[in-house]
């Protein structure tokens, strides 16, 4: 008896707006009448997958990912990325996607820096696993580029006084953002381009006393230097702690994927 396909609903949305925040980042405004179909969660790092149509491929409509997955060989199947729910108004109607944008090389990055008024946004979702807390007497958030929509999300979220060390790591300072937030922030920008290291910066924190809080994320690299340190230098909670690697640097979105994937095998 053949196995039943396992359903994976899609959201169809229309591109309302773009706007370049920095240098390389692209913020999409997305609504339409799929919109009201979107169902937020709590998390601030809720994120959505986005599916790009691969060019010269003809898909079944309604657009269904588990037909397309039985039917077409994998060569065909929609580009998936993961990003952040930067933000999400039901009364405005509004999705709010951050793209990093490095040139043309890449799916999801191009094709946001062309993306006009009225375009297709194909996504399912959303998941996500982090928000801060009320437990933790202070929080830490490290990341760069990949994590900042995340980070900026969940400074937002933060309750009002409480402390905070939010360390980004970005190109330059063309890449700093206007970041709120109702906590006691200390907001540390680091730059690629004058060799900043972003996890020797996590190492030399004046370390608080008390329950931390962790959301650390981004390249797979420094993501695992600071998942060692924090757990076995600094002893933190492993259910306090929030830490992935979003990509590895020299490896394409599918490969990293299948890199994970063995590596949770293993």
């Amino acid at each position: 008896m053949a196995e039943a396909r396992r359903a994976v609903s899609t959201t169809r949305l229309r591109v309302l707006r773009t706007e370049r925040i920095t240098p390389h980042m692209v913020r999409i405004v997305a609504g339409g009448e799929g919109v009201a179909s979107f169902q937020p969660n709590d998390f601030t790092d809720a994120y959505v997958k986005v599916h790009f149509r691969v060019p010269g491929v003809t898909y079944p409509e309604p657009f269904d990912l588990a037909r397309i997955r039985e039917e077409l060989p994998r060569e065909q199947w929609p580009r998936m990325r993961s990003y952040t729910v930067r933000a999400f108004d039901p009364n405005l109607g509004e999705l709010v996607l951050d793209f990093v944008h490095h040139g043309d090389e890449g799916v999801a990055g191009p094709w946001a820096a062309a993306a006009q008024p009225g375009d297709e946004l194909l996504i399912s979702g959303p998941g996500g696993a982090y928000a801060p807390g009320e437990e933790a007497d202070w929080h830490l958030l490290a990341g760069d580029e990949s994590a900042l929509p995340a980070i900026a999300a969940s400074l937002e979220a933060m309750p009002a006084g409480v402390p905070v060390h939010a360390l980004i790591l970005v190109e330059d300072s063309a890449e700093e953002q206007s970041l709120t937030t109702k906590g006691d922030a200390r907001i540390t920008w680091l730059h690629r381009s004058r060799g900043d290291d972003l996890a020797a910066a996590v190492r030399a924190l004046d370390w608080r006393d008390g329950v931390v809080q962790a959301f650390v994320h981004g390249e797979a690299g420094f993501v695992r230097d600071l998942r060692r340190h924090l757990l076995d230098d600094r002893g933190m909670r492993r259910d306090l702690l929030s830490i992935s690697g979003y990509w590895r640097i020299g490896k394409t979105d599918e490969a990293w994927r299948l890199e994970k994937q063995a590596e949770r095998n293993a």
